[in-house]
């Protein structure tokens, strides 16, 4: 009688893992999705920022998992001097993958830019914990860090001003 409800247990569960693997994995990004970030990189390419913010934002609209688009949203808003919106989408594709070194250094950089050297510097403490050795993406991120301005205020961090006091 047992092995009667063994030999039942194996070919459920054998069955259950021919049906998961019908199943596309979590991690696939669709297609078009795909495209259209390609395009949005081939935009940036030939600097049209613009472009390229409506071709990834056409890919995460397709497909929200793609990491890579959320990645090229924010090159194209540190394109345009827009480092806030460039942390914000670096932040997005970190959401995905917190071990992103793509995204680890794009951001870093884009807070180097605003003036937040603190914080740079610990998305360049985190990719030497990952890279273990030298990489790219942490020479790119020291570099950047070093060229900050100094002193650099974000506009979250500058005081409102004060209004004329009448008489």
């Amino acid at each position: 009688m047992r092995s009667k409800w063994l030999v039942a247990g194996v070919s459920a569960v054998m069955l259950a893992g021919t049906a998961m693997a019908a199943v596309p994995a979590d991690d696939v990004i669709k297609p078009a999705s795909i495209s259209f970030m390609q395009a949005g990189f081939e935009a940036l390419g030939k600097g049209q920022a613009q472009a390229a913010v409506g071709d990834f934002e056409t890919a995460l609209a397709i497909d929200p998992k793609n990491r890579n688009a959320y990645v090229g949203i924010a090159r194209a808003m540190q394109a345009q001097g827009l480092h806030g919106s460039a942390v914000k989408y670096y932040r997005e594709a970190l959401q995905l993958d917190p071990n992103d070194l793509t995204a680890l250094e794009g951001q870093g950089t884009a807070l180097a830019q605003r003036g937040a050297k603190a914080r740079a510097q610990a998305n360049l403490d985190r990719i030497r914990q990952l890279c273990k050795t030298d990489c790219a993406e942490a020479r790119k991120l020291a570099t950047a860090i070093a060229a900050a301005p100094t002193g650099a205020q974000t506009a979250a961090a500058t005081p409102a001003p004060t209004p004329a006091q009448k008489n």
